[in-house]
């Protein structure tokens, strides 16, 4: 009885450990079709300053989508008028072509890093934004209308010290 008891509490703390998302936001595509000039646009209130967060990028996939990595160019604004750009690439898919999100069924959920252990310091609201970049192989000009992408989010938890 009293490791029962014990293994309880220690579950407990464990829980307790992760707070799990401190802000987060999904939006979703219509039609599951992403096209390349549509910035999904998110604010971002001011968080704690005294406190270090993770940014992460959250997205949904359906089997329609046919290429098994994911080009984004991400941009952070902050309060102050500086600007990040970022050009980042997710495998989606295993070189067999298995989804490496998570969830049952046709949709996959996905998390990717952003940023790390970063604070926001500045008083006001940040602003991000995520175009997709996605291009076949030999072509110059980048996909049209992108399928398969169904809901584009981002998450922010505080790191855990």
């Amino acid at each position: 009885m009293r490791n029962s008891i014990l293994a309880i509490l220690f579950l407990m703390f464990l829980a307790s450990c992760n707070s799990g998302p401190v802000l987060g936001e999904m939006k979703s595509l219509t039609g599951g079709t992403w096209n390349k000039n549509q910035l999904i646009e998110f604010e971002i209130s001011q968080l704690d300053s005294l406190k270090n967060y993770n940014v992460f990028l959250n997205l949904r996939n359906s089997n329609e989508y046919k290429f098994n990595n994911l080009f984004l160019i991400v941009s952070m604004y902050f309060p102050n008028g500086k600007t990040t750009i970022d050009t980042l690439e997710y495998r989606l898919a295993q070189p067999d072509g298995t989804w490496l999100g998570t969830g049952l069924g046709s949709i996959k959920e996905n998390k990717f890093w952003y940023k790390e252990n970063i604070s926001f310091q500045e008083e006001g609201i940040y602003k991000l934004t995520i175009a997709q970049a996605v291009r076949n192989n030999g072509e110059v000009d980048g996909v049209t209308d992108l399928v398969g992408i169904t809901d584009v989010g981002f998450s922010i938890e505080e790191v855990d010290k």
